[in-house]
């Protein structure tokens, strides 16, 4: 199956803005006491919720028990930010279709 530009979402966000604004925001933690809530350091989260890193499979899990949402959830909004942000790649990448081949 072949993921086409239709099939995302337009300019999606990073995942860490998505947990800044709608999970940490509104309970007034700061980036410390959420830190030490989720169990991670202050710094990992901090380049988390700025987009200087991904989610990873461990912190999804992490957000998912701290505010709910599966895992599964978290991770597809990393993904598509991942597909927008690197759409350019399918014009560069040349590959033999096997697609075609009898």
């Amino acid at each position: 199956m072949r993921i086409t530009t239709s099939m995302m979402m337009h300019n999606p966000p990073h995942p860490g803005e998505v947990v800044k604004q709608l999970c940490i925001e509104p309970l007034g933690l700061s980036v410390t006491e959420a830190a030490l809530g989720l169990g991670v350091s202050r710094k990992t989260l901090s380049e988390f919720l700025n987009g200087k890193s991904r989610m990873s499979i461990e912190m999804a899990f992490r957000i998912s028990k701290a505010f709910n949402g599966s895992p599964e959830s978290w991770l597809m909004q990393q993904l598509q930010y991942d597909l927008w942000n690197n759409r350019h790649l399918d014009k560069k990448i040349q590959v033999e279709n096997y697609q075609n081949v009898s």
